[in-house]
């Protein structure tokens, strides 16, 4: 086993930069074998039938959108979108915890990796992470991009993280809402995490980070996507919110795996993968309906919140006793169809996926620029709501640029940034795809069959739909397809689907004011085209 290496004495700056002056054990860049070794002698997991190591994140098994923080200063004060995302964190506070966390960890064990995001070197960050356990850096061995075999990382990073979390800040004095906090400092170019086991912190902080630096800086569109290639070389992307079938759709043995979660699009016109790894849903996850997933889940990769079958190491993927968000975290090349590097050129397709519970929005429709951008800032869905006390109705999910979450800058950034690039590619196409109900809403109506949806997105992808005759919405004034190949053309419009038409009209206008409310936050800063985008509420309350 490699010999854990005092960072002291191997290159002092390392650790020195920031803030460890006296440090015990510190372990850099371990393989992952190592890593695993340290795990489990440290009590952090356990190994599985297929090899991969099973780890627990302790009290929070997701992120914790109200304790992340944005430290407002002269960089950031005017740039950032404050408020309920990004809430806004003293800097003298963020010194402050800083502090404490490098005095806490003065006596630990670290596990120190070097490492990139982006997998254009030319919007690389370097990073350098500070962990308290080693299956934490085990996953950033998986999710950021691994420097080659040999490779002069003794760098200064372009943003580092710290994450503790054994160290829990006390809310009164340290400025947090709870004992858990993620802090972005873009100042100091630093990340702390304390108080929560949740690796994605880490992941989704990074991202973040990119979310600001790349627009504001680089003029370059960070998405919140997975993406495929073509042999071709034709590129497609895939937006959605959770439960859309963003992972799924974008599996596609016949095209080749950019990266299935966060991307940037480059001035230049390509597009390339921030990360290195794969972070996947597991909860009931079956060699039928998810193989290469499936099969990604050995050595070396990570399960999180999983439960075995008693008396065995296979895991139980339908147990939810922990969390319904068990995750999967392995490295992209254990995806068989997946690029590396893991860029491509600009892409010819853009799909916004939506499982639209009240069966309203088509199957399959054609977007231009203004409705692209308004559909891009909305970033729609509708849940099913659960049987508990009786409640059955959809409920409506708006997350701007289907991932607001993860925005530092206001939404019309993102949707100009789109429009833009339209502008500059007038071959792309922007596709709406509804993979929710038809036939009527949730409780009536049915899900749209799986293999209708890839009929559709094949059809599109392949140029088969190029030639066909669009019809447009008349409320939310996309351009419906009149045939698809291989789909019953009783389904492309939707109000077609349904036995009583008054019931879908009225259901189509009460979703077009849901639409209208949400983006009144959004519309004192949306240009006119952007808001041309909306849909017709007064014909919707016309026709209903």
């Amino acid at each position: 086993m490699q010999e854990p290496s005092t960072l002291a004495s191997d290159s002092p700056n390392r650790l020195q930069a920031l803030g460890f002056n006296e440090t015990a054990t510190v372990h850099l860049n371990l393989t992952p074998a190592e890593l695993i070794e340290h795990a489990l002698r440290n009590g952090e997991g356990h190994l599985t039938d297929t090899g991969a190591l099973m780890a627990d994140t302790g009290k929070f098994t997701g992120r914790s959108p109200k304790d992340r923080f944005v430290v407002k200063d002269a960089n950031t004060e005017n740039s950032v979108w404050w408020g309920d995302i990004n809430i806004p964190f003293e800097a003298d506070k963020f010194d402050q915890l800083h502090q404490k966390m490098v005095a806490y960890l003065a006596d630990k064990e670290l596990y120190v990796r070097e490492a990139y995001a982006g997998s254009n070197p030319d919007y690389q960050l370097k990073l350098r992470i500070v962990n308290e356990q080693a299956w934490h850096n085990l996953f950033c061995y998986n999710m950021f991009l691994r420097p080659a075999e040999g490779a002069d990382t003794s760098w200064l990073p372009d943003f580092s993280i710290i994450c503790a979390p054994g160290f829990e800040a006390d809310p009164a004095v340290d400025g947090t809402r709870q004992p858990n906090f993620a802090i972005l400092n873009f100042t100091k170019k630093m990340i702390l995490i304390g108080g929560t086991g949740y690796a994605g912190e880490m992941k989704k902080g990074i991202f973040g980070v990119l979310n600001y630096l790349l627009p504001h800086e680089r003029e370059t569109l960070p998405m919140h996507c997975s993406a495929n290639v073509g042999e071709s070389g034709d590129t497609a992307i895939f937006f959605g919110l959770s439960g859309t079938g963003k992972t799924t759709l974008s599996a596609d043995p016949n095209r080749g795996l950019i990266g299935d979660d966060e991307h940037g699009w480059t001035p230049e016109a390509g597009i390339f993968n921030f990360e290195g790894g794969c972070y996947a849903k597991v909860i009931d996850l079956s060699q039928e309906k998810e193989p290469q997933i499936w099969d990604a889940i050995r050595f070396g990769s990570i399960v999180e919140n999983t439960r075995f079958i008693p008396g065995t190491h296979t895991v139980d993927y339908a147990n939810k006793s922990v969390t319904e968000n068990t995750r999967t975290a392995y490295p992209i090349n254990f995806i068989d169809n997946a690029i590396e590097p893991s860029v491509a050129d600009a892409p010819k397709n853009i799909f916004f996926l939506t499982a639209d519970a009240f069966g309203v929005l088509p199957p399959i429709s054609k977007l231009d620029k203004s409705h692209a951008m308004y559909l891009f800032m909305s970033g729609y869905t509708a849940k099913v709501a659960g049987t508990e006390m009786g409640v059955t109705e959809p409920q409506t999910t708006f997350s701007a640029c289907f991932g607001a979450v993860f925005l530092p800058l206001h939404p019309t950034k993102y949707a100009e940034m789109l429009g833009k690039k339209m502008d500059e590619n007038p071959d792309i196409n922007v596709w709406l795809i509804n993979t929710g109900w038809t036939g009527g809403s949730y409780g009536t109506g049915h899900r749209m069959k799986l293999g209708y949806t890839r009929g559709m997105i094949t059809a599109a992808l392949n140029g088969q739909l190029d030639q066909v005759k669009f019809t447009k919405h008349p409320i939310f004034g996309m351009a419906v397809p009149g045939a698809v190949p291989g789909v019953p053309t009783e389904i492309l419009d939707p109000r077609n689907t349904w036995a009583d038409k008054a019931a879908y009209d009225k259901t189509a206008a009460s979703l077009a004011e849901k639409f209208v409310e949400n983006f009144k936050k959004y519309a004192d800063f949306a240009n006119e085209e952007i808001l041309a985008g909306a849909p017709k509420v007064a014909v919707a309350a016309e026709v209903g």
